[in-house]
């Protein structure tokens, strides 16, 4: 039975949600950027520190791998701790006011108005503690962010899917180009080898036995068939994981170094192979570019 393709997720999104609750608003907001492991970072005000651990865990569940900001700012619609006024504050003013005015001989009567502009008449009484009840709210708060949040990483990861899947076609299709050229500039792969094996003998006698195992040494490292096959082997994979989804970033990753080591050598084996083997430089030069526009969008997939 065929397992179903799952979601392949971008590593940068965004979402922002607002949650209203008795005495005030939250807003919630999360970030993501690529990142090689799971990099959680909380901005939240001091009173929700207790509450940080049940977050922390509401976003694992959505995430395994990314740089994950969670942003949470609490607006009261009414005040935590009401003001009250500073009593002892007001008597010293009011007898200081009186002690004043017999000094000076003054009948004016003390300005309420003026001793409540006092620094300090007006103090907020202690705010109570948070409900520990709060702690699923935020919890759930974070969760329906974060599901926002993947939401969005599934759309981005969608269009990086089908960017990569393209490019991937274009190297399947140029290493099938190369394998015709391949077997039609063979004659000249000999030429060359026959011309290296010359000059290494020149003037050298050499047993028949061991001309022909230099000749399968020179022959090996000159011929590219076992590379493009490789290669050809991990387009058809790396389609394959694309196709079928899911956490494919790592993976796509040591595909990609595979295929572009599988390159390297079909470059390095081509100098000087004539027309054809031109030719072939050429394609390999273009895998070697759309393999690297690859690994720059496997860099931000799940």
């Amino acid at each position: 039975m065929t397992a179903e393709p799952k979601p392949l997720r971008s590593m940068t999104g965004f979402a922002r949600l607002r949650v209203a609750l008795e005495d005030g608003d939250l807003t919630v907001s999360v970030k993501s950027l690529n990142h090689r492991a799971l990099d959680i970072h909380f901005h939240i005000p001091a009173e929700f520190d207790p509450f940080e651990n049940a977050m922390r865990a509401a976003v694992k569940k959505w995430a395994i791998r990314g740089h994950i900001e969670v942003r949470i700012s609490y607006h009261r619609t009414r005040a935590a701790g009401a003001l009250t006024w500073n009593r002892p504050l007001a008597d010293a003013w009011m007898t200081g006011f009186r002690q004043a005015a017999a000094i000076y001989g003054l009948r004016q009567a003390p300005d309420l108005n003026a001793a409540f502009q006092t620094p300090g008449m007006f103090v907020e009484e202690p705010a109570r503690d948070l409900d520990p009840g709060l702690e699923p709210v935020l919890a759930a708060a974070v969760e329906d962010a974060m599901d926002a949040l993947t939401q969005f990483r599934e759309r981005e990861g969608a269009e990086l899917a089908r960017l990569m899947r393209e490019r991937c076609q274009a190297v399947a299709t140029a290493a099938e180009r190369m394998e015709r050229l391949r077997e039609k500039a063979l004659p000249a792969f000999q030429a060359r080898l026959n011309e290296r094996l010359g000059e290494l003998l020149k003037g050298v006698a050499v047993e028949p036995q061991r001309l022909a195992q230099e000749a399968a040494i020179l022959a090996d490292r000159s011929d590219i068939g076992e590379e493009i096959a490789r290669l050809k082997i991990h387009a058809r994979q790396l389609d394959e994981l694309l196709a079928a989804g899911g956490e494919v970033g790592k993976k796509l990753d040591f595909l990609l170094q595979e295929m572009n080591r599988e390159t390297n050598t079909i470059l390095s084996k081509t100098n000087g192979a004539g027309e054809r083997g031109l030719a072939i430089t050429e394609l390999a030069l273009g895998v070697k570019s759309d393999v690297e526009k690859i690994r720059e969008q496997a860099l931000n997939v799940e």
